[in-house]
């Protein structure tokens, strides 16, 4: 969900030829227009093979022109003056949300893949488990999210390598309980906290019991002490330690169907929001993304989430596909 507005512009275009097809798949000026852009370059065809192949990639049906995909330039032909403009505006918006989502998509691939390997326990869109560990201690994993633990007789510590997990730890002096989340560290005899990791920043929430929180990346380092009632908001890239209380109700609310966020941006809400989403969510308008939100959202119709969270804004939730959302305010 971060820099999203900075694609190829011919991906650009063919990801608004898409659309401007789906819309009007009988539409002669529009399928002539087509052509002649298509025609314009072996660029151009080859960005309209790669948007081509990664839609499919990610479940939608077959666009029109489909057979196009496979064409390489023939002729070339000059551009027409007259045909419709391919940026501004919502059909600009929906262009980069597509072409960031298919060139997502593949991105997004591998460091999965990596993640199944690294993973003890993972889950999917929408799913939490219940773990137990070998010592006892147990930790519910929420939604597409991924640990791997190490238990021993003399070691016991948890590695979040995607997503959030609330853990109840059981005490044992001599074995400290730590959670490694990213650059940021949790440290416990015994309690019951909640850990987030997200590509920004790690979040604790302290249920009962204490923990230590450090930091460390590249010569920065830093320590606090979490009481119960508390959490504490880690900026990933600089170490930057944000402290606010927080209602017990809401500590993992996640747990209960819900989301609950205190000064946060919409763009990371989107990210919380994305593992409760089969579709892929984009937010290309920058301006609304960096909006502030406190609120509670209910993670079970994540779609009326979107909704609650953008529309106060002036927003929309824009279905691209069953499997793209576009947040925006044209």
């Amino acid at each position: 969900m971060g820099d999203e507005n900075h694609t190829d512009p011919l991906l650009d275009e063919a990801a608004d030829w898409l659309l401007r097809l789906q819309e009007a798949p009988r539409d002669a000026r529009t399928a002539e227009e087509f052509e002649t852009w298509l025609a314009r370059s072996p660029e151009h065809a080859r960005a309209w093979a790669s948007i081509g192949r990664s839609w499919r990639l990610i479940g939608e049906v077959a666009p029109t022109h489909e057979a196009a995909w496979k064409q390489r330039t023939r002729s070339r032909r000059r551009l027409s003056r007259s045909g419709h403009s391919v940026s501004g505006g919502w059909r600009r918006i929906a262009g980069i949300a597509v072409a960031t989502a298919c060139v997502a998509f593949l991105a997004l691939s591998a460091p999965s893949f990596m993640l199944r390997l690294q993973a003890d326990h993972l889950t999917g869109t929408a799913e939490s488990r219940v773990i137990t560990l070998a010592d006892g201690s147990t930790v519910t994993l929420g939604a597409d999210s991924a640990i791997a633990a190490t238990v021993s007789s003399h070691e016991r510590s948890v590695t979040l390598l995607a997503g959030e997990a609330f853990f109840e730890v059981r005490r044992d002096v001599a074995r400290p309980f730590t959670v490694k989340a990213g650059e940021v560290t949790v440290a416990v005899l015994g309690t019951a906290f909640d850990v987030q990791l997200t590509t920004s920043t790690a979040t604790v929430q302290l249920e009962h019991g204490s923990v230590d929180v450090g930091y460390s990346r590249e010569g920065t380092s830093g320590n606090a002490h979490l009481a119960p009632g508390e959490m504490m908001r880690v900026d990933r890239q600089t170490g930057e330690m944000s402290r606010n209380p927080i209602a017990k109700d809401d500590i993992a609310a996640w747990r209960n169907g819900y989301l609950f966020v205190s000064d946060a941006t919409i763009g990371f809400v989107a990210e919380q929001l994305q593992r409760y989403h089969p579709a892929w969510i984009s937010v290309p308008d920058r301006d609304l993304a960096a909006r502030r939100v406190t609120g509670l959202y209910d993670l079970r119709d994540p779609d009326r989430a979107l909704r609650a969270l953008v529309e106060p804004y002036g927003g929309r939730v824009r279905a691209v596909s069953p499997y793209l959302r576009i947040l925006s305010r044209l």
